[in-house]
């Protein structure tokens, strides 16, 4: 039994989702021009995940108990398209200049594996309520924290002298993978 806080960095550093399971790459890779809008990403993912986790689980909990566990994909796709229109209207309403911003990437945190991952892996790893808790912040965390890194890095290099070879999706794709290899250094802390 693994307590909240080793969920949580399990979620975040460990098996990060987008550094160690590839999962969510797309806004990862077309958000993370600037470090402001990576943030906002990152928190509007996080938002989705920790709502998607929390219905997810008493989703998980009915099914079981009606014995209709056949249904929980499809009630956890209802589950993340209404919570990601509740979040677009929000950020509409509230922040025009960010919701054109993150443009067609908002409507695609629907389709975003990375959420329906979490659903998926806290019902497989048969998590109670507070790990759940922990497990959606913790990706919610990691997932944020991968956007900032990337953003962070592809401010320097617009500033930078980088080769025309390179530019562009090369040397995103390029920083991605060192990412990815840096973030396995931290596979030795898990169990």
């Amino acid at each position: 039994m693994n307590s909240p806080l080793q969920v949580f960095i399990d979620a975040c550093l460990i098996n990060n989702f987008v550094l160690a399971y590839f999962l969510g790459l797309c806004p990862f890779l077309g958000v993370s021009n600037k470090t402001e809008t990576a943030a906002r990403m990152g928190a509007a993912v996080t938002f989705v995940m920790l709502v998607a986790s929390i219905f997810a689980y008493g989703i998980h909990q009915i099914l079981v108990f009606i014995n209709a566990p056949y249904l929980q994909l499809i009630s956890y796709i209802v589950v993340i398209a209404s919570s990601v229109q509740l979040v677009e209207m929000f950020i509409k309403k509230f922040s025009p200049v960010l919701f054109r911003t993150l443009g067609i990437y908002l409507p695609l945190i629907t389709t975003n594996c990375a959420i329906l991952g979490v659903a998926l892996f806290q019902t497989s790893r048969e998590y109670d309520f507070v790990q759940c808790l922990a497990f959606a912040l913790g990706a919610g965390a990691g997932f944020t924290l991968a956007l900032l890194m990337m953003s962070g890095i592809r401010e320097r290099l617009e500033l930078s002298d980088v080769s025309s070879v390179v530019q562009g999706a090369a040397v995103t794709l390029m920083v991605a993978g060192v990412l990815s290899m840096a973030f396995m250094g931290f596979a030795g802390m898990g169990k």
